[in-house]
C-alpha cells in the first residue's frame, strides 16, 4: 500500500493510508507540532443523543486559532450508512456568515459538537446556498478509522 507523508511547515507530522468517502484516515505521529492536548478530547455521542437544533463546528480561520461557530442541525437520516450525507446543518453565526458566507472550501472536515460530545463533521456545502451543508456521523468516522491499515 502506497503511504503519503504529511508534512507541517517542513516538518513531517505522520502519513495517510486511506483516503475515502468518510474521510482521510492515517497516522499521526507528531501531535505536538500540531499543538493537540489529548487532555481536551471529547466523548463522542451516539446517533440516537443527535438531536435537530442547536450545535457548534470547530475550525480554525485566522491566525491559527481554533473557534466555535453556532450551526442548526435541520436534518438527521440515522439510518444513512451508505454516504457522508447523514445531517443536513445550517450557519446561523453570524460572525462566521460575515467572515466567509457560510461553508467554505478547506472546511470539510470540521468537528462537529451538540451537548458537549463530538457528533460529526463537516462534508459538503449546497451549491446554491454556502450557508447549508452536510456532516457525517462519527460513528461512521470511527469505523472506517479502525479499518486503517
Amino acid at each position: 500500500m502506497k503511504y503519503e507523508v504529511i508534512y507541517l511547515i517542513g516538518k513531517e507530522i505522520g502519513e495517510i493510508t486511506k483516503n475515502t468517502e468518510f474521510g482521510i484516515y492515517g497516522r499521526l505521529n507528531n501531535t505536538i507540532e500540531l499543538g493537540i492536548n489529548q487532555l481536551e478530547a471529547i466523548e463522542v455521542a451516539t446517533r440516537d443523543e443527535i438531536k435537530t437544533g442547536p450545535a457548534k463546528i470547530i475550525c480554525t480561520l485566522e491566525d491559527g486559532k481554533r473557534q466555535e461557530y453556532n450551526i442548526e442541525i435541520q436534518k438527521i437520516d440515522k439510518n444513512n450508512n451508505e454516504n457522508n450525507k447523514s445531517m443536513l446543518l445550517k450557519v446561523t453565526d453570524n460572525e462566521l456568515l460575515e467572515k466567509t458566507g457560510g461553508i467554505i472550501q478547506g472546511m470539510s472536515g470540521s468537528p462537529i459538537v451538540q451537548n458537549g460530545k463530538f457528533i460529526g463533521a463537516i462534508t459538503h456545502v449546497l451549491v446554491n446556498d454556502p450557508q447549508v451543508g452536510y456532516g457525517v456521523f462519527a460513528d461512521i468516522m470511527i469505523k472506517s478509522s479502525k479499518e486503517v491499515k
